[in-house]
């Protein structure tokens, strides 16, 4: 049965649950954090709990069942369930971030949609865009992707390989930007069912942290796929000059949530250890030295600036009047660099114990690093900051 929330009514069957029944999803996620970490594998129990609560369609409309979350609604969620496991929560955005940010399906055929949608309020449906490639990286930078989709009489033909591909072994669908063979080459998105011939996933992996991602390659040779199910597909110059703010402002919001889940999580750990950690030669906590209070006091003051920043931003898009770009990816890189400096003043603190194994603190620090490979990277951020701050 979902859980129920307080704060707002949320139609369609789901809803969001009180503070204290996604703390509670925190901790049960917490509980087998470290399993995940270990082991690289996709969290399915997870997304079998979020199921069960419910909260897998909390972003579709109400006309498809869903729960029509607002944006602040789904980023406490996002919260909740990046403080227990971050990797889930990156997974679980893409499908929020498809329901919530309508340029992303607007052109899609309906009847698609409606079913992928319907999909996600059963507690099915999870769908990733596979964007980069070995060669072009991040479509972001610019430039035409290597994988093609060829026409037939059929359908299409998918051929190529995308890597980094969050959520590769457990999603439903993949949304792969592909360029068509076409005299005038359009690019755009094809939706293909996971579990379509003709696909391979190499697991290559093993990174530093949030490896619950399984972000994988995927490699498709000529998989196919129906004529609707090129669900967005434009003339290159077209995908340069569209884009939607709301967008932007879900996923750079969505983005910093998620790390300062880690954050909260390494917050939270460190409070219960300095209160136990009793040496003998003090005779006291460590948290009755003011050195420690500083430093955790410092931590304190940099979550509540995340908090503040985050939570505005979000209500602001509510409200209709999102953040322009610049702003929004200012907020992204301010709490993305705040939340590391929050773990590394636990492992300050901790020395020795903060980075053994044993402990989730280290866990914690290199979940938190992977921040800075999100779209849109230190550089670009600033670069467009300091532009517009010169005025130019």
């Amino acid at each position: 049965m979902a859980t129920q929330f307080a704060e707002a009514s949320v139609t369609g069957g789901v809803s969001i649950s009180h503070n204290d029944q996604l703390d509670h999803i925190s901790r049960l996620l917490g509980e087998t954090a470290e399993h995940y970490d270990r082991t690289a594998e996709f969290p399915r129990a997870n997304f079998d709990l979020l199921a069960r609560e419910g909260l897998i369609g909390l972003t579709v409309a109400p006309e498809y069942g869903g729960g029509g979350a607002s944006l602040s609604q789904a980023l406490r969620v996002l919260g909740a369930v990046a403080k227990g496991e971050p990797s889930t929560a990156l997974i679980l955005f893409m499908t929020y971030a498809y329901h919530a940010a309508p340029a992303k399906t607007r052109n899609w055929p309906k009847g698609i949609y409606e079913r992928i949608a319907r999909d996600a309020v059963a507690g099915k449906g999870l769908i990733g865009g596979l964007r980069v490639e070995p060669e072009l990286g991040t479509p972001v930078r610019g430039g035409l992707p290597a994988t093609i989709a060829r026409r037939t009489a059929d359908g299409w033909l998918i051929e190529g390989t995308k890597i980094y591909s969050t959520g590769s072994t457990g999603l439903d669908w993949f949304a792969v930007w592909a360029k068509t063979d076409e005299d005038s080459p359009r690019v755009g998105n094809f939706l293909v069912r996971a579990d379509s011939p003709n696909i391979r996933i190499e697991p290559e992996w093993d990174h530093l942290g949030m490896r619950a991602t399984v972000s994988h390659a995927v490699h498709f040779a000529d998989t196919p796929v129906p004529f609707d199910h090129a669900v967005d597909v434009r003339k290159l110059e077209e995908w340069s000059v569209a884009g939607d703010p709301s967008q932007a402002t879900w996923n750079a919001l969505a983005i910093s949530t998620i790390y300062n889940g880690v954050a909260r999580a390494a917050r939270d750990w460190l409070r219960f250890y300095l209160n136990d950690r009793v040496p003998t030669n003090l005779g006291s906590s460590l948290a009755t030295l003011p050195r420690v209070q500083e430093k955790f006091g410092e931590i304190e003051a940099l979550l509540q600036v995340n908090r503040t920043l985050i939570d505005t931003a979000a209500a602001r898009s509510d409200a209709g009047t999102p953040p322009g770009g610049v702003e929004v990816n200012n907020i992204k890189y301010i709490v993305t660099a705040n939340a590391i400096r929050a773990v590394e003043i636990g492992l300050e603190l901790t020395g020795n114990p903060g980075i053994s194994r044993k402990n989730p603190l280290e866990r914690h620090y290199r979940d938190v690093l992977c921040s800075r490979i999100h779209s849109p990277q230190t550089d670009t951020i600033l670069v467009a900051a300091g532009r517009a701050g010169l005025g130019n």
